[in-house]
């Protein structure tokens, strides 16, 4: 996603450093964790390769197709997750929200790849950022600490921290609204 080259490389470390956190919480001794983990780790990995500013890198053709068949399979995986509770629809909706981001691209033409090559907003675009806005408040509001922690409490481990979790993933919702608002 291609904007100011300054914010483009604040993205890419923002995604960067909250997949590498997703990596270390891959470690966790709760399985579910673990896989939680991994496709957050896929995802800000992959929103990190896709905002490297196109002034520095300009990512071939085939680029776009590989990057929309990877977050294809995590669209697959998490559809499969979600057929058992809804508690994983976020993971479904934002590989999905990849894969969209990777075809439009591809369609692109590499000159509309440094600025919108249109006028208005596409629908699925407005109904991303919808959503990922309307994620980004909750999760923030969901950060604020309702009570302090019992004094002779045993903290877990930084892995395992439920707050921890909770950052990563408004993190990376803020990268997804700034992903989508420089399509």
């Amino acid at each position: 996603m291609h904007g100011p080259v300054s914010t483009a490389w604040l993205l890419v470390a923002l995604c960067a450093a909250t997949g590498a956190y997703c990596l270390l919480r891959m470690r966790s001794g709760v399985a579910e964790q673990r896989r939680a983990a991994g496709g957050e780790a896929l995802m800000g990995f992959g929103m990190a390769a896709m905002a490297v500013p196109a002034a520095v890198f300009t990512p071939p053709t085939w680029a776009w197709p590989v990057y929309a068949a990877v977050f294809g399979a995590a669209t697959l995986r998490a559809l499969w997750t979600v057929r058992g509770g809804l508690a994983h629809l976020h993971h479904l909706v934002g590989s999905a929200a990849m894969v969209y981001m990777a075809v439009a691209m591809a369609g692109a033409p590499p000159a509309a790849h440094h600025g919108h090559g249109g006028t208005g907003i596409p629908l699925l675009t407005g109904v991303l950022l919808l959503y990922f806005t309307g994620y980004v408040l909750l999760s923030g509001a969901r950060l604020v600490p309702a009570a302090a922690p019992l004094a002779g409490a045993a903290p877990d481990r930084w892995g395992d921290r439920p707050e921890l979790a909770r950052a990563c993933r408004l993190s990376m919702g803020i990268g997804m609204v700034a992903m989508l608002l420089a399509m």
